[in-house]
């Protein structure tokens, strides 16, 4: 785990850090096991979503004002390659996969 851009918020970037690592292993094994068809991984993902959430959104949330607070962001002229970085590339929900054929032997 690095340091935060600003000093002052490392330790919440720790605590977040943590939380997410520890979210985050729990979400890889089942995820493997829930892939068969795309209303259960639809399901699964929207329940792991509210899990992080509860989990660690808060600690996130705090983090993220604490970087904001300290204007670190803004110094290092990192606000405008996020602005251009999400205009470029804005998140979209995924496109569903294709229906696995039965293998023919």
């Amino acid at each position: 785990m690095s340091q935060s851009l600003s000093s002052e918020c490392t330790p919440l970037k720790k605590e977040y850090d943590s939380c997410f690592n520890s979210w985050f292993e729990g979400y890889l094994e089942p995820a493997v096991a829930n892939s068969k068809s795309p209303e259960v991984r639809a399901a699964y993902s929207k329940q792991k979503a509210d899990e992080f959430n509860l989990k660690c959104g808060k600690i996130w949330e705090q983090y993220r004002t604490c970087v904001q607070v300290q204007q670190a962001v803004k110094e290092k002229g990192l606000d405008k390659l996020l602005q251009q970085a999400r205009e470029e590339n804005p998140l979209v929900d995924p496109i569903p996969p294709l229906p696995t054929q039965p293998s023919s032997k």
